[in-house]
């Protein structure tokens, strides 16, 4: 009993090593001790194979993408620059990629070395603007930046080539390299530039310069338009002091012909009684507890207190 269960597990085991599936995204090669036996298997689905002799390597078979690490390259105008370029690729040979590179991480690693070479060598060809720019559209500038640029710094339209057209030569250069290794080069871009730490600070440098000297110009004209709406403004509150001032007096002085009227209109009135009301509003002003007089007797100052007695 026990001698037929290790049979049948030894034949389970011999059965499920001869079978092998093969997904749709990928390819596979077939090695007998380390040399591959046959074509490439390509087509999806159930395969088999001769058990504990021959192994199965699967590769991918979609596009696959491959992101270079930034390197510093001189332009043709003396620019040192860093440049970050990426790029897709798909295996086309398994068997050929098989025999020169077998593993992903190999295939990077010759993708690195050709497309940084070959765009090492198109890029440094090249004038910093070629690599920048791809046509020689007219630019259009701000009009401070106009104000405060000198004219020679201004970037000029001399592009004969382009940036698209340079990653393109890089893609043709580089293609036949990589088909070596039976990789299909199927595009590659450049991702992004920079300046160097040493030319990026001399253009910080120059951009803020640039920014203060707007900024002061913006800031002078400020203090200008302040001071002309301060003066506009002091000159109108004068105006209106003035004005408020001028209404003012005549209204006093209207008052003031009223209040004499009146007075002369009660003193003709009764001239005895007006004059009883002034002598005694003179009293309340002149005289109370502490106050002390000196006169005679005959003084008018006590013409009707005199008269009451």
């Amino acid at each position: 009993m026990k001698k037929t269960i290790i049979f049948f597990a030894i034949v389970a085991i011999i059965i499920l090593n001869a079978f092998y599936v093969v997904d749709e995204k990928e390819q596979v090669i077939i090695t007998q001790f380390g040399d591959p036996v046959g074509e490439a298997i390509t087509a999806a689905g159930l395969h088999i194979k001769v058990p504990f002799i021959h192994k199965v390597h699967y590769f991918e078979k979609r596009v696959l993408e491959w992101d270079g690490d930034p390197k510093q390259i001189p332009t043709s105008d003396k620019r040192y620059i860093w440049l970050d370029t990426f790029s897709r690729w798909q295996i086309i040979d398994p068997l050929k990629f098989y025999e020169t590179t077998r593993y992903e991480n190999s295939a990077h690693s010759r993708l690195d070395d050709i497309i940084s070479g070959t765009t090492r060598d198109v890029v440094s060809s090249y004038n910093l603007i070629e690599i920048v720019r791809d046509s020689n559209r007219e630019m259009e500038f701000t009009q401070e930046y106009s104000e405060n640029t000198f004219s020679d710094d201004k970037v000029k339209n001399n592009i004969e080539i382009g940036r698209e057209q340079i990653s393109i030569d890089i893609f043709n250069l580089a293609k036949p390299k990589i088909a070596e290794y039976g990789i299909e080069l199927i595009d590659v871009q450049i991702k992004r530039l920079n300046y160097n730490k040493e030319v990026q600070s001399k253009v910080f440098d120059r951009m803020i310069s640039e920014r203060n000297k707007i900024a002061a110009k913006y800031r002078s004209e400020g203090e200008g338009k302040t001071s002309e709406i301060l003066g506009k403004m002091q000159k109108e509150l004068d105006q209106i002091q003035s004005d408020a001032y001028k209404i003012a007096e005549e209204i006093k002085g209207e008052a003031d012909a009223k209040a004499i009227k009146i007075y002369a209109d009660a003193y003709n009135l009764d001239t005895e009684f007006y004059e009883f009301m002034k002598t005694l509003e003179t009293y309340e002003q002149t005289i109370n507890k502490k106050t002390t007089l000196i006169m005679t007797t005959d003084s008018d100052y006590y013409k009707f207190i005199k008269q009451s007695n």
